[in-house]
């Protein structure tokens, strides 16, 4: 089996809501198992708060998950129009990753939630795939091919799979957004396997 890492922060569980349907797209694809991560939120105040381990969902992304991964989707909430900063903090410190080109030419997907329609998905969709090209990855959006992605009227874009969760933050996705995190999941690890990633 080849591990797709899929690696999200949720804050109030609408990317995690996403990362588990893109995790079930890339499962339907023979020979692929989701590595589902997160990462812990950033402190303000400089010393460690957040435990070890998280007290539920998946656990903490480690620097060997990128190693071992075939291929990469990322999850942030939108934070005006960014991706979210505990993210940010950690690709911050992958350094390393990058001068060694642990993630050079595997592919990558991304996806988001945000409070409203225009709350700016689409701009943390891109803020997300900055740092991705820069590690030399492969960047695989949604194409209008999906029939969901041109009727959609809640979340869904080219640029990849999103949510509109509204002023009450309800991380229930819609049917089309649900399909459209599933799609991406499954071409994301049909893509891995054309190109024949170890």
């Amino acid at each position: 089996m080849q591990d797709i890492l899929v690696l999200y922060y949720s804050h109030r569980g609408s990317v995690r809501a996403l990362a588990e349907r893109i995790a079930r797209g890339i499962e339907s694809v023979p020979g692929f198992q989701a590595r589902l991560r997160t990462v812990p939120r950033v402190s303000t105040v400089c010393e460690a708060s957040e435990p070890t381990i998280p007290d539920s969902g998946a656990p903490y992304v480690e620097t060997i998950d990128l190693h071992e991964c075939t291929a990469l989707a990322l999850g942030s909430p939108v934070r005006f129009g960014n991706m979210a900063a505990p993210m940010k903090y950690f690709w911050d410190g992958t350094i390393a990753e990058w001068q060694n080109g642990t993630l050079a030419g595997k592919p990558a997907a991304v996806f988001t939630s945000s409070a409203s329609q225009h709350g700016g998905n689409e701009s943390t969709l891109v803020s997300m795939m900055l740092p991705l090209l820069h590690h030399g990855m492969l960047i695989m959006g949604l194409p209008f091919t999906e029939a969901e992605l041109a009727n959609t009227t809640t979340g869904g874009s080219p640029y990849g799979a999103s949510h509109v969760a509204g002023s009450s933050g309800n991380s229930q996705l819609s049917d089309t957004e649900s399909r459209l995190a599933f799609i991406q999941g499954m071409r994301l690890a049909n893509l891995a396997k054309k190109l024949g990633q170890p």
